[in-house]
Protein backbone atom coordinates (compact mmCIF):
# COMPACT_ATOMS: atom_id res chain seq x y z
CA UNK A 1 0.00 0.00 0.00
CA UNK A 2 1.20 3.46 -0.67
CA UNK A 3 2.15 4.94 2.98
CA UNK A 4 2.95 8.26 2.20
CA UNK A 5 3.37 10.86 -0.94
CA UNK A 6 5.60 13.91 -1.02
CA UNK A 7 5.61 16.13 -3.50
CA UNK A 8 7.59 19.52 -4.19
CA UNK A 9 7.84 22.24 -7.19
CA UNK A 10 5.51 20.21 -8.97
CA UNK A 11 3.05 22.02 -10.89
CA UNK A 12 0.71 24.36 -8.38
CA UNK A 13 1.87 22.05 -5.41
CA UNK A 14 4.64 23.61 -4.04
CA UNK A 15 5.56 21.42 -0.76
CA UNK A 16 3.30 18.25 0.22
CA UNK A 17 3.43 15.67 2.42
CA UNK A 18 0.56 13.21 3.18
CA UNK A 19 0.31 10.16 4.68
CA UNK A 20 -2.26 7.13 3.55
CA UNK A 21 -4.05 4.43 5.58
CA UNK A 22 -5.67 1.01 4.76
CA UNK A 23 -9.28 0.69 2.80
CA UNK A 24 -11.42 2.77 1.24
CA UNK A 25 -9.99 6.40 0.79
CA UNK A 26 -11.95 9.01 -0.84
CA UNK A 27 -10.35 12.18 -2.47
CA UNK A 28 -13.02 15.59 -2.97
CA UNK A 29 -13.07 18.87 -4.59
CA UNK A 30 -13.93 21.13 -6.72
CA UNK A 31 -13.27 20.82 -10.47
CA UNK A 32 -9.95 21.86 -11.19
CA UNK A 33 -8.73 21.88 -7.62
CA UNK A 34 -6.16 19.80 -8.90
CA UNK A 35 -7.08 16.36 -8.65
CA UNK A 36 -5.71 15.49 -11.83
CA UNK A 37 -2.05 16.96 -10.36
CA UNK A 38 -1.95 14.26 -7.69
CA UNK A 39 -2.57 11.30 -10.42
CA UNK A 40 0.33 13.01 -12.70
CA UNK A 41 2.81 13.02 -9.60
CA UNK A 42 2.09 9.47 -9.03
CA UNK A 43 2.21 8.75 -12.65
CA UNK A 44 5.70 10.13 -12.29
CA UNK A 45 6.73 7.69 -9.62
CA UNK A 46 5.66 5.28 -11.87
CA UNK A 47 7.36 5.79 -14.70
CA UNK A 48 5.50 8.33 -17.23
CA UNK A 49 7.74 10.62 -18.85
CA UNK A 50 8.00 14.41 -17.77
CA UNK A 51 9.66 17.47 -18.68
CA UNK A 52 10.69 20.41 -16.95
CA UNK A 53 7.71 22.54 -17.80
CA UNK A 54 5.95 21.04 -14.83
CA UNK A 55 7.99 23.17 -12.22
CA UNK A 56 6.87 26.07 -10.77
CA UNK A 57 10.28 27.08 -9.36
CA UNK A 58 12.57 26.37 -12.71
CA UNK A 59 15.39 27.39 -10.09
CA UNK A 60 14.90 24.13 -8.12
CA UNK A 61 14.36 20.56 -8.88
CA UNK A 62 11.43 18.50 -8.80
CA UNK A 63 10.85 15.80 -6.38
CA UNK A 64 8.13 13.19 -5.90
CA UNK A 65 8.37 10.26 -3.13
CA UNK A 66 6.59 7.33 -2.89
CA UNK A 67 6.65 5.24 0.23
CA UNK A 68 4.77 1.67 -0.01
CA UNK A 69 4.39 -1.31 2.09
CA UNK A 70 4.73 -4.19 0.19
CA UNK A 71 5.13 -6.77 2.71
CA UNK A 72 2.28 -8.67 2.25
CA UNK A 73 2.44 -8.94 -1.40
CA UNK A 74 5.11 -11.38 -2.50
CA UNK A 75 7.26 -8.49 -5.44
CA UNK A 76 10.58 -9.93 -4.54
CA UNK A 77 10.78 -11.67 -7.86
CA UNK A 78 9.89 -8.42 -9.38
CA UNK A 79 12.28 -6.78 -7.82
CA UNK A 80 15.39 -9.88 -8.76
CA UNK A 81 14.39 -9.43 -12.46
CA UNK A 82 14.64 -6.08 -12.74
CA UNK A 83 18.41 -6.21 -10.41
CA UNK A 84 16.59 -4.15 -7.78
CA UNK A 85 17.65 -4.07 -3.94
CA UNK A 86 13.70 -5.53 -2.21
CA UNK A 87 12.55 -3.84 0.77
CA UNK A 88 9.47 -4.09 2.47
CA UNK A 89 9.15 -0.80 2.70
CA UNK A 90 10.27 0.26 -0.99
CA UNK A 91 11.05 3.84 -1.33
CA UNK A 92 10.42 5.36 -5.48
CA UNK A 93 11.68 9.03 -6.02
CA UNK A 94 11.86 10.81 -9.15
CA UNK A 95 14.04 14.11 -9.47
CA UNK A 96 13.62 16.44 -12.27
CA UNK A 97 16.33 18.95 -12.67
CA UNK A 98 15.65 22.36 -13.99
CA UNK A 99 17.91 21.59 -16.94
CA UNK A 100 15.09 18.84 -17.81
CA UNK A 101 17.22 15.82 -17.01
CA UNK A 102 15.17 13.49 -15.19
CA UNK A 103 16.43 11.09 -12.48
CA UNK A 104 14.77 7.61 -10.68
CA UNK A 105 15.47 5.79 -7.48
CA UNK A 106 14.31 2.68 -6.46
CA UNK A 107 15.21 2.62 -2.30
CA UNK A 108 18.24 5.05 -3.10
CA UNK A 109 19.37 3.04 -5.88
CA UNK A 110 19.10 4.80 -9.79
CA UNK A 111 17.60 2.31 -12.02
CA UNK A 112 16.15 2.86 -15.45
CA UNK A 113 13.10 4.58 -16.28
CA UNK A 114 12.24 1.15 -18.08
CA UNK A 115 12.80 -0.53 -14.44
CA UNK A 116 10.43 2.36 -12.86
CA UNK A 117 7.51 1.17 -15.50
CA UNK A 118 7.81 -2.35 -14.89
CA UNK A 119 7.95 -2.22 -11.18
CA UNK A 120 4.87 0.37 -11.29
CA UNK A 121 3.09 -2.37 -12.79
CA UNK A 122 2.83 -4.45 -9.34
CA UNK A 123 2.48 -1.10 -7.21
CA UNK A 124 -0.35 0.75 -8.46
CA UNK A 125 -3.70 0.31 -10.70
CA UNK A 126 -4.84 3.87 -11.56
CA UNK A 127 -8.06 3.48 -13.37
CA UNK A 128 -9.24 6.90 -15.20
CA UNK A 129 -11.93 7.55 -17.50
CA UNK A 130 -9.65 7.05 -20.45
CA UNK A 131 -8.94 3.23 -19.19
CA UNK A 132 -12.92 3.16 -19.40
CA UNK A 133 -12.54 3.08 -23.04
CA UNK A 134 -10.05 0.69 -22.89
CA UNK A 135 -12.89 -2.22 -21.64
CA UNK A 136 -14.09 -1.48 -25.39
CA UNK A 137 -10.62 -2.97 -26.97
CA UNK A 138 -9.92 -6.41 -27.37
CA UNK A 139 -6.78 -6.90 -25.75
CA UNK A 140 -8.54 -5.24 -22.70
CA UNK A 141 -11.18 -7.94 -23.27
CA UNK A 142 -8.33 -10.76 -23.30
CA UNK A 143 -6.67 -8.91 -20.44
CA UNK A 144 -9.85 -9.73 -18.40
CA UNK A 145 -10.66 -13.33 -19.38
CA UNK A 146 -6.95 -14.08 -19.20
CA UNK A 147 -6.71 -13.07 -15.19
CA UNK A 148 -9.24 -15.07 -14.40
CA UNK A 149 -8.09 -18.12 -16.63
CA UNK A 150 -4.84 -17.49 -14.70
CA UNK A 151 -2.32 -18.12 -17.83
CA UNK A 152 -0.03 -16.06 -17.51
CA UNK A 153 2.49 -18.64 -17.55
CA UNK A 154 1.25 -20.06 -20.79
CA UNK A 155 0.75 -16.52 -22.55
CA UNK A 156 4.46 -16.00 -21.96
CA UNK A 157 5.45 -19.00 -23.14
CA UNK A 158 3.31 -18.65 -26.15
CA UNK A 159 4.95 -15.40 -26.74
CA UNK A 160 8.67 -16.62 -26.94
CA UNK A 161 7.37 -19.31 -28.94
CA UNK A 162 6.02 -16.57 -31.29
CA UNK A 163 9.19 -15.42 -31.73
CA UNK A 164 11.06 -18.25 -32.30
CA UNK A 165 8.82 -18.99 -34.89
CA UNK A 166 8.80 -15.41 -36.85
CA UNK A 167 12.70 -16.10 -36.49
CA UNK A 168 12.40 -19.35 -37.87
CA UNK A 169 9.79 -18.09 -40.80
CA UNK A 170 12.27 -15.27 -41.36
CA UNK A 171 15.50 -17.84 -41.86
CA UNK A 172 13.79 -20.44 -44.29
CA UNK A 173 12.58 -17.09 -46.24
CA UNK A 174 16.05 -16.09 -46.43
CA UNK A 175 17.25 -19.46 -47.22
CA UNK A 176 14.81 -19.59 -50.02
CA UNK A 177 15.53 -16.30 -51.40
CA UNK A 178 18.95 -17.01 -50.88
CA UNK A 179 18.61 -20.48 -53.03
CA UNK A 180 16.96 -18.43 -56.09
CA UNK A 181 19.95 -15.87 -56.26
CA UNK A 182 22.29 -18.44 -56.10
CA UNK A 183 20.72 -20.67 -58.53
CA UNK A 184 21.21 -18.21 -61.16
CA UNK A 185 25.08 -17.98 -60.37
CA UNK A 186 25.73 -21.39 -59.61
CA UNK A 187 26.08 -22.62 -63.28
CA UNK A 188 28.84 -19.80 -63.71
CA UNK A 189 30.15 -20.85 -59.99
CA UNK A 190 31.02 -23.66 -60.88
CA UNK A 191 33.00 -23.80 -63.92
CA UNK A 192 34.98 -21.24 -62.32
CA UNK A 193 35.33 -23.68 -59.13
CA UNK A 194 35.93 -26.72 -61.72
CA UNK A 195 38.31 -24.54 -63.23
CA UNK A 196 40.75 -23.51 -60.43
CA UNK A 197 40.02 -27.15 -58.89
CA UNK A 198 41.65 -28.74 -62.28
CA UNK A 199 44.37 -26.44 -62.05
CA UNK A 200 45.47 -27.53 -58.77
CA UNK A 201 46.89 -24.46 -58.06
CA UNK A 202 49.74 -24.22 -55.03
CA UNK A 203 50.55 -21.38 -53.24
CA UNK A 204 54.57 -20.65 -54.14
CA UNK A 205 54.15 -22.54 -57.66
CA UNK A 206 54.46 -19.47 -59.91
CA UNK A 207 58.11 -17.86 -58.82
CA UNK A 208 59.56 -21.45 -59.81
CA UNK A 209 58.32 -22.04 -62.74
CA UNK A 210 59.21 -18.75 -63.63
CA UNK A 211 62.99 -19.18 -62.40
CA UNK A 212 62.44 -23.03 -64.58
CA UNK A 213 61.25 -20.81 -68.08
CA UNK A 214 63.94 -18.23 -67.43
CA UNK A 215 66.60 -21.32 -67.50
CA UNK A 216 65.30 -23.25 -70.26
CA UNK A 217 64.46 -20.61 -72.82
CA UNK A 218 68.76 -19.27 -72.77
CA UNK A 219 70.14 -22.95 -72.63
CA UNK A 220 72.60 -22.50 -75.31
CA UNK A 221 73.68 -19.08 -73.51
CA UNK A 222 74.08 -20.46 -70.15
CA UNK A 223 76.46 -23.63 -70.85
CA UNK A 224 78.56 -21.26 -73.10
CA UNK A 225 79.01 -18.83 -70.30
CA UNK A 226 79.14 -21.46 -67.78
CA UNK A 227 82.15 -22.96 -70.08
CA UNK A 228 83.80 -19.98 -70.20
CA UNK A 229 84.12 -19.51 -66.63
CA UNK A 230 85.36 -23.27 -66.00
CA UNK A 231 88.01 -22.71 -68.53
CA UNK A 232 89.05 -19.60 -66.78
CA UNK A 233 89.41 -21.52 -63.59
CA UNK A 234 91.15 -24.94 -64.69
CA UNK A 235 93.08 -23.75 -68.17
CA UNK A 236 97.01 -24.64 -68.02
CA UNK A 237 99.30 -21.96 -67.61
CA UNK A 238 96.55 -19.27 -67.94
CA UNK A 239 93.64 -20.53 -65.65
CA UNK A 240 93.40 -19.11 -62.49
CA UNK A 241 93.82 -22.10 -60.51
CA UNK A 242 97.32 -22.90 -61.68
CA UNK A 243 98.45 -19.54 -61.42
CA UNK A 244 97.16 -19.47 -57.57
CA UNK A 245 98.68 -22.51 -57.05
CA UNK A 246 102.16 -21.22 -58.41
CA UNK A 247 101.33 -18.32 -56.31
CA UNK A 248 100.82 -20.29 -52.97
CA UNK A 249 104.13 -22.33 -53.93
CA UNK A 250 106.14 -19.36 -53.38
CA UNK A 251 104.55 -18.14 -50.40
CA UNK A 252 104.98 -21.53 -49.22
CA UNK A 253 109.12 -21.02 -49.33
CA UNK A 254 109.08 -18.11 -47.14
CA UNK A 255 106.09 -18.50 -44.75
CA UNK A 256 108.34 -20.48 -41.99
CA UNK A 257 110.90 -17.00 -42.18
CA UNK A 258 107.65 -14.72 -40.96
CA UNK A 259 104.11 -15.21 -39.44
CA UNK A 260 103.01 -12.66 -41.44
CA UNK A 261 104.07 -15.04 -44.81
CA UNK A 262 102.64 -17.70 -43.31
CA UNK A 263 99.13 -15.86 -42.79
CA UNK A 264 99.11 -14.91 -46.33
CA UNK A 265 100.12 -18.54 -47.52
CA UNK A 266 97.03 -19.48 -45.18
CA UNK A 267 94.46 -17.22 -47.14
CA UNK A 268 95.74 -18.11 -50.33
CA UNK A 269 95.65 -21.68 -49.93
CA UNK A 270 91.96 -21.13 -48.60
CA UNK A 271 91.36 -19.56 -51.95
CA UNK A 272 92.43 -22.30 -53.51
CA UNK A 273 90.30 -24.62 -51.88
CA UNK A 274 87.62 -22.48 -52.60
CA UNK A 275 87.88 -22.05 -56.48
CA UNK A 276 88.24 -25.59 -56.48
CA UNK A 277 85.18 -26.15 -54.89
CA UNK A 278 83.56 -23.21 -57.23
CA UNK A 279 85.07 -25.31 -60.54
CA UNK A 280 83.18 -28.18 -59.11
CA UNK A 281 79.88 -26.38 -58.92
CA UNK A 282 80.06 -24.87 -62.11
CA UNK A 283 80.85 -28.13 -63.97
CA UNK A 284 77.93 -29.84 -62.01
CA UNK A 285 75.51 -26.81 -62.83
CA UNK A 286 77.16 -27.33 -66.26
CA UNK A 287 75.85 -31.17 -66.27
CA UNK A 288 72.45 -30.15 -65.41
CA UNK A 289 71.33 -27.87 -68.37
CA UNK A 290 70.15 -29.27 -71.07
CA UNK A 291 68.09 -28.44 -74.14
CA UNK A 292 64.42 -30.01 -73.28
CA UNK A 293 61.61 -28.60 -75.82
CA UNK A 294 58.89 -30.17 -74.49
CA UNK A 295 59.72 -29.00 -70.72
CA UNK A 296 60.31 -25.73 -72.03
CA UNK A 297 56.78 -25.59 -73.59
CA UNK A 298 54.99 -27.60 -70.64
CA UNK A 299 56.27 -24.70 -68.14
CA UNK A 300 55.70 -22.25 -70.69
CA UNK A 301 51.76 -23.70 -70.87
CA UNK A 302 51.63 -23.93 -66.95
CA UNK A 303 52.63 -20.58 -66.67
CA UNK A 304 49.96 -18.88 -69.15
CA UNK A 305 47.39 -21.41 -67.59
CA UNK A 306 48.35 -19.26 -64.17
CA UNK A 307 48.58 -15.71 -65.50
CA UNK A 308 45.43 -16.28 -67.07
CA UNK A 309 43.29 -17.46 -64.47
CA UNK A 310 45.07 -14.62 -62.30
CA UNK A 311 43.55 -12.56 -65.18
CA UNK A 312 40.20 -13.78 -65.32
CA UNK A 313 39.54 -13.36 -61.70
CA UNK A 314 41.29 -9.89 -61.13
CA UNK A 315 44.96 -11.00 -59.17
CA UNK A 316 47.90 -11.07 -59.17
CA UNK A 317 49.48 -13.79 -57.46
CA UNK A 318 48.28 -17.74 -56.56
CA UNK A 319 48.00 -17.00 -53.08
CA UNK A 320 44.94 -14.22 -54.06
CA UNK A 321 43.78 -17.21 -56.73
CA UNK A 322 43.81 -19.60 -53.82
CA UNK A 323 41.01 -17.13 -51.87
CA UNK A 324 39.36 -17.09 -54.86
CA UNK A 325 39.01 -20.34 -55.52
CA UNK A 326 37.95 -20.93 -51.35
CA UNK A 327 35.40 -18.32 -51.91
CA UNK A 328 34.28 -20.20 -54.93
CA UNK A 329 33.92 -23.55 -52.87
CA UNK A 330 31.85 -21.68 -49.99
CA UNK A 331 29.48 -20.59 -53.11
CA UNK A 332 29.01 -23.67 -54.52
CA UNK A 333 28.95 -25.62 -51.37
CA UNK A 334 26.53 -23.26 -49.98
CA UNK A 335 23.72 -23.86 -53.23
CA UNK A 336 24.68 -28.14 -53.35
CA UNK A 337 23.61 -28.16 -49.40
CA UNK A 338 20.94 -25.23 -50.10
CA UNK A 339 18.22 -27.90 -50.35
CA UNK A 340 19.14 -29.57 -47.17
CA UNK A 341 19.35 -26.32 -45.10
CA UNK A 342 15.58 -25.63 -46.64
CA UNK A 343 14.63 -28.58 -45.51
CA UNK A 344 15.83 -28.30 -41.88
CA UNK A 345 14.53 -24.86 -41.71
CA UNK A 346 11.14 -25.91 -43.01
CA UNK A 347 11.08 -28.68 -40.47
CA UNK A 348 11.89 -26.41 -37.46
CA UNK A 349 9.49 -24.08 -38.64
CA UNK A 350 6.98 -27.19 -38.39
CA UNK A 351 8.05 -28.67 -34.78
CA UNK A 352 7.73 -25.11 -33.45
CA UNK A 353 4.35 -24.56 -35.51
CA UNK A 354 3.06 -27.99 -33.66
CA UNK A 355 4.16 -26.93 -30.23
CA UNK A 356 2.30 -23.29 -30.19
CA UNK A 357 -0.85 -25.21 -31.63
CA UNK A 358 -0.70 -27.57 -28.81
CA UNK A 359 0.06 -24.40 -26.39
CA UNK A 360 -2.82 -22.24 -28.65
CA UNK A 361 -5.52 -25.33 -27.86
CA UNK A 362 -4.23 -25.63 -23.49
CA UNK A 363 -5.28 -21.86 -23.56
CA UNK A 364 -8.07 -22.02 -25.35
CA UNK A 365 -9.69 -24.71 -22.92
CA UNK A 366 -8.51 -22.70 -19.80
CA UNK A 367 -10.42 -19.44 -21.61
CA UNK A 368 -13.39 -21.56 -22.36
CA UNK A 369 -13.29 -23.00 -19.08
CA UNK A 370 -13.64 -19.27 -16.98
CA UNK A 371 -15.51 -17.84 -19.81
CA UNK A 372 -19.01 -18.14 -17.89
CA UNK A 373 -17.62 -17.41 -14.57
CA UNK A 374 -16.75 -13.69 -16.34
CA UNK A 375 -20.08 -13.35 -17.32
CA UNK A 376 -22.03 -14.27 -14.58
CA UNK A 377 -19.60 -12.67 -12.25
CA UNK A 378 -20.19 -8.90 -14.32
CA UNK A 379 -23.51 -9.44 -14.44
CA UNK A 380 -24.19 -10.18 -10.75
CA UNK A 381 -21.97 -7.10 -10.07
CA UNK A 382 -23.63 -4.79 -12.80
CA UNK A 383 -27.13 -5.95 -11.18
CA UNK A 384 -25.96 -4.31 -8.21
CA UNK A 385 -25.33 -1.27 -9.63
CA UNK A 386 -28.80 -1.30 -11.48
CA UNK A 387 -28.22 -2.84 -14.42
CA UNK A 388 -30.39 -5.84 -13.08
CA UNK A 389 -31.91 -6.40 -17.01
CA UNK A 390 -28.05 -6.57 -18.83
CA UNK A 391 -26.38 -9.43 -20.22
CA UNK A 392 -23.27 -10.27 -21.69
CA UNK A 393 -22.84 -12.96 -24.43
CA UNK A 394 -18.85 -14.05 -25.02
CA UNK A 395 -17.96 -14.99 -28.30
CA UNK A 396 -14.89 -17.42 -27.96
CA UNK A 397 -13.44 -18.95 -30.84
CA UNK A 398 -10.32 -20.79 -31.93
CA UNK A 399 -8.78 -19.86 -35.03
CA UNK A 400 -6.24 -20.98 -37.30
CA UNK A 401 -3.47 -18.14 -37.36
CA UNK A 402 -0.55 -17.46 -34.41
CA UNK A 403 -2.14 -14.25 -33.52
CA UNK A 404 -1.05 -12.13 -31.13
CA UNK A 405 -3.90 -13.88 -28.98
CA UNK A 406 -2.48 -16.89 -28.82
CA UNK A 407 -4.71 -18.50 -31.46
CA UNK A 408 -7.95 -17.00 -29.96
CA UNK A 409 -10.84 -14.68 -31.18
CA UNK A 410 -12.64 -12.66 -28.54
CA UNK A 411 -15.02 -10.21 -28.54
CA UNK A 412 -17.23 -9.61 -25.20
CA UNK A 413 -20.93 -8.28 -26.20
CA UNK A 414 -23.44 -6.33 -24.00
CA UNK A 415 -27.26 -5.49 -24.26
CA UNK A 416 -28.33 -3.30 -21.09
CA UNK A 417 -32.40 -4.31 -21.55
CA UNK A 418 -34.15 -7.30 -21.19
CA UNK A 419 -34.60 -8.96 -24.59
CA UNK A 420 -32.48 -6.21 -26.44
CA UNK A 421 -30.03 -7.34 -29.24
CA UNK A 422 -26.37 -7.60 -28.31
CA UNK A 423 -23.85 -5.53 -29.17
CA UNK A 424 -19.89 -4.58 -29.28
CA UNK A 425 -19.49 -2.38 -26.31
CA UNK A 426 -18.27 0.62 -28.24
CA UNK A 427 -21.45 0.74 -30.29
CA UNK A 428 -24.11 -0.75 -27.70
CA UNK A 429 -23.00 1.11 -23.97
CA UNK A 430 -23.32 4.44 -22.61
CA UNK A 431 -20.43 6.58 -20.73
CA UNK A 432 -22.37 5.60 -17.33
CA UNK A 433 -22.72 1.50 -17.95
CA UNK A 434 -19.40 1.61 -19.11
CA UNK A 435 -18.32 3.40 -15.83
CA UNK A 436 -20.24 0.85 -13.94
CA UNK A 437 -19.04 -2.00 -16.00
CA UNK A 438 -15.52 -1.18 -15.42
CA UNK A 439 -15.64 -0.89 -11.81
CA UNK A 440 -17.62 -4.52 -11.98
CA UNK A 441 -14.46 -5.66 -14.01
CA UNK A 442 -11.87 -4.39 -11.56
CA UNK A 443 -14.05 -5.76 -8.81
CA UNK A 444 -13.95 -9.08 -10.60
CA UNK A 445 -10.01 -8.73 -10.64
CA UNK A 446 -9.22 -7.65 -7.79
CA UNK A 447 -10.05 -11.56 -6.44
CA UNK A 448 -7.54 -12.66 -8.82
CA UNK A 449 -4.80 -10.00 -8.54
CA UNK A 450 -3.15 -9.08 -6.00
CA UNK A 451 -2.04 -5.41 -6.43
CA UNK A 452 -0.71 -3.23 -3.17
CA UNK A 453 -3.19 -0.06 -3.78
CA UNK A 454 -5.91 1.05 -7.00
CA UNK A 455 -7.02 4.19 -7.68
CA UNK A 456 -10.50 4.83 -9.38
CA UNK A 457 -10.53 8.13 -10.91
CA UNK A 458 -14.51 9.47 -11.20
CA UNK A 459 -15.11 6.10 -11.63
CA UNK A 460 -18.78 7.24 -10.44
CA UNK A 461 -19.08 9.35 -14.07
CA UNK A 462 -22.83 8.95 -15.48
CA UNK A 463 -24.62 7.11 -11.78
CA UNK A 464 -26.41 8.91 -9.12
CA UNK A 465 -28.98 7.98 -6.83
CA UNK A 466 -29.11 4.16 -5.65
CA UNK A 467 -26.73 3.68 -8.49
CA UNK A 468 -24.12 5.79 -6.63
CA UNK A 469 -24.94 3.79 -3.08
CA UNK A 470 -24.27 0.71 -4.77
CA UNK A 471 -21.40 1.83 -6.05
CA UNK A 472 -19.85 2.97 -2.91
CA UNK A 473 -20.36 -0.14 -0.92
CA UNK A 474 -19.06 -2.04 -3.13
CA UNK A 475 -15.67 0.16 -2.98
CA UNK A 476 -15.66 -0.20 0.19
CA UNK A 477 -16.42 -3.88 0.19
CA UNK A 478 -13.14 -3.54 -2.16
CA UNK A 479 -11.41 -1.44 0.27
CA UNK A 480 -11.57 -4.26 3.29
CA UNK A 481 -9.24 -6.79 1.14
CA UNK A 482 -6.59 -3.61 -0.48
CA UNK A 483 -6.04 -0.02 -0.56
CA UNK A 484 -8.49 1.65 -2.60
CA UNK A 485 -8.86 5.39 -3.88
CA UNK A 486 -11.55 6.93 -5.22
CA UNK A 487 -11.39 10.46 -6.24
CA UNK A 488 -15.09 11.31 -6.59
CA UNK A 489 -17.73 13.90 -6.76
CA UNK A 490 -20.40 11.73 -5.05
CA UNK A 491 -21.24 11.82 -1.64
CA UNK A 492 -22.08 8.51 -0.87
CA UNK A 493 -18.89 7.56 -2.23
CA UNK A 494 -17.46 10.03 -0.47
CA UNK A 495 -18.58 8.93 2.88
CA UNK A 496 -17.85 5.71 2.69
CA UNK A 497 -14.03 5.97 2.79
CA UNK A 498 -12.54 5.27 5.89
CA UNK A 499 -10.65 8.64 5.14
CA UNK A 500 -11.31 11.44 2.94
CA UNK A 501 -9.05 14.11 1.79
CA UNK A 502 -10.22 17.43 0.37
CA UNK A 503 -7.72 18.93 -2.76
CA UNK A 504 -8.08 22.40 -2.55
CA UNK A 505 -6.82 25.80 -4.25
CA UNK A 506 -4.77 28.26 -2.11
CA UNK A 507 -4.15 31.86 -2.91
CA UNK A 508 -1.25 33.30 -1.48
CA UNK A 509 0.41 36.82 -1.61
CA UNK A 510 2.19 36.19 -5.24
CA UNK A 511 0.49 32.26 -6.22
CA UNK A 512 -2.03 29.95 -6.02
CA UNK A 513 -0.73 26.74 -5.15
CA UNK A 514 -2.78 23.13 -4.35
CA UNK A 515 -2.86 21.59 -0.99
CA UNK A 516 -3.90 17.67 0.07
CA UNK A 517 -5.93 17.58 3.50
CA UNK A 518 -7.17 14.67 5.56
CA UNK A 519 -10.14 16.26 6.96
CA UNK A 520 -11.42 15.66 10.85
CA UNK A 521 -14.92 14.30 10.98
CA UNK A 522 -16.36 17.70 11.03
CA UNK A 523 -14.50 18.78 8.18
CA UNK A 524 -16.12 15.32 6.87
CA UNK A 525 -19.14 16.56 7.58
CA UNK A 526 -18.91 20.29 6.35
CA UNK A 527 -17.37 18.76 3.04
CA UNK A 528 -20.16 16.43 1.99
CA UNK A 529 -22.75 18.11 3.19
CA UNK A 530 -21.19 20.82 0.54
CA UNK A 531 -21.28 18.72 -2.06
CA UNK A 532 -25.18 17.76 -1.41
CA UNK A 533 -26.34 21.07 -1.14
CA UNK A 534 -23.77 23.34 -2.57
CA UNK A 535 -21.95 26.62 -1.16
CA UNK A 536 -24.90 27.41 1.17
CA UNK A 537 -24.64 24.78 4.00
CA UNK A 538 -28.07 23.90 5.58
CA UNK A 539 -29.08 21.82 8.61
CA UNK A 540 -30.42 19.19 6.35
CA UNK A 541 -27.35 19.01 4.34
CA UNK A 542 -25.38 18.56 7.30
CA UNK A 543 -27.68 16.14 8.55
CA UNK A 544 -27.98 13.95 5.63
CA UNK A 545 -23.66 14.44 5.86
CA UNK A 546 -23.69 12.77 9.37
CA UNK A 547 -26.01 10.03 8.51
CA UNK A 548 -24.15 9.32 5.51
CA UNK A 549 -20.93 8.81 7.70
CA UNK A 550 -22.98 7.32 10.06
CA UNK A 551 -23.96 4.58 7.63
CA UNK A 552 -20.85 3.67 6.33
Amino acid sequence: MLQKLTIQNFALIENLEVDFSEGLSTITGETGAGKSLLLGALGMILGNRADASIMTNTDKKCVIEGLFDISAYDLSTIFEEEDLDYEAETVIRRELLPSGKSRAFVNDTPVRLSSLQQLGKYLIDIHSQHQTMELTEKKYQFYILDSLADINRELSSYQRGLAQLKQAQAELTKLQESQQQFQEAYQYNKHLFTELEEAKVVADEQEGLEELLEKLSNTEEIQERLGFAIAGITTETYGAYDQLNEAKLQLQKIASISEDYQSIYNRIESVCIELDDLRITIEEQSELVESDPEKLQKTNDRLQLLYALQKKHGVDNNVALLDVFTDLEKKVSATENMEASIEGATQKVNEIEEKLTALCDSIFKKREKVVKKLTKGLEKIIGQLGMKHANFQPELTRVSEFNSFAGCNFELLFSANKGGNFGTLKKVASGGELSRIMLAVKLLLAEYIKLPTIIFDEIDTGVSGEVAQQMANLLQEMGQNQQVFSITHLPQIAAKGSSQYKVFKKNTKNTTITQLKLLSTDERIAEIAEMIGGKQLTDAAKDHAKLLLESA
